[in-house]
């Protein structure tokens, strides 16, 4: 009877958490029913004020057509593409601007510090915008670079700012005694951080990351201000021409929120296989 009541005991919060999961996932999931309704609602009564003509026949076009057998792609899906070649060159630069200045701040050198502060300093209290208009008009000129440049290096530097901060705070979480076992078997600084520190580091920096990129490709739409031929623009781009506002905005917010659900659900993923390696 004892071993039957212990089992029982150590059974009940299982069933209880197993219980609250799905009560907290239905909750979610009613929640989302809620809110889409309202929104559907809420764009229903203005096209209706607004006696406007819902085109929903025309957006296939956008994606793609057929001509003599060959597809030619949309503006949509060129405008797509655009954004994830932005999105990916700028989140590369992101990082490695990131881990340049984490290193920066965490090493003894005066000047090192004092560029990577007034750094992160510079680009935190000035708006997006404001720097992007910087990179374009001041900078792009001077180094000879294009529209499409000069995007990627606006949002590099300003989402590197706060990357650096979240990789500095990964390193710093890893046990201090990691630090001393590394140099009591005389490790060289490159060979701690790179086989002891970052690796161990990763769990802690993964998923703020995360979290960064999928703000970096929300923010990429800002470069439609200078022109750059991403998804933002096509959209814009096609709004002009065919005064499909509704239409072309529910699809291009749908497109952005497919990417950044799709990225999170990935990363989620691969640290679930992260955690898994460790057991």
């Amino acid at each position: 009877m004892v071993a039957t009541d212990q089992t029982l005991t150590r059974e009940r919060p299982k069933a209880t958490l197993s219980l609250s999961k799905t009560a907290r996932t239905s909750l979610q999931v009613f929640q989302a029913i809620i809110v889409f309704s309202i929104l559907a609602w809420v764009s229903y009564r203005g096209a209706q004020a607004m006696e406007y003509n819902w085109q929903w026949y025309r957006v296939p076009r956008f994606f793609y057509r057929v001509i003599d057998g060959e597809i030619i792609w949309g503006p949509l899906v060129l405008g797509f593409i655009e954004t994830l070649r932005l999105a990916g060159v700028s989140i590369i630069f992101a990082v490695l601007i990131g881990f340049v200045t984490a290193f920066a701040r965490l090493s003894n050198s005066f000047a090192g510090k004092w560029i990577a502060t007034f750094y992160l300093e510079a680009i935190r209290n000035t708006p997006l915008l404001v720097q992007l208009f910087l990179f374009y008009f001041v900078l792009a000129p001077i180094f000879g670079m294009d529209r499409f440049w000069a995007g990627v290096l606006c949002l590099s530097f300003f989402e590197g700012s706060f990357a650096s901060e979240i990789i500095r705070g990964g390193i710093i979480g890893v046990p201090k005694e990691q630090y001393e076992a590394s140099d009591a078997i005389g490790l060289t600084p490159y060979d701690k951080y790179t086989k002891i520190i970052i690796p161990q580091s990763m769990p802690l920096i993964l998923p703020p990351l995360t979290g960064l990129i999928i703000s970096l490709i929300k923010h990429s739409a800002i470069v439609s201000v200078i022109a750059v031929s991403e998804l933002t623009t096509a959209g814009m781009n096609l709004i002009s021409e065919t005064f499909m506002a509704f239409e072309i905005w529910f699809i291009v917010a749908g497109i952005y929120l497919a990417l950044t659900v799709t990225l999170s659900a990935g990363v989620s993923l691969f640290e679930r296989q992260l955690e898994k390696g460790k057991h």
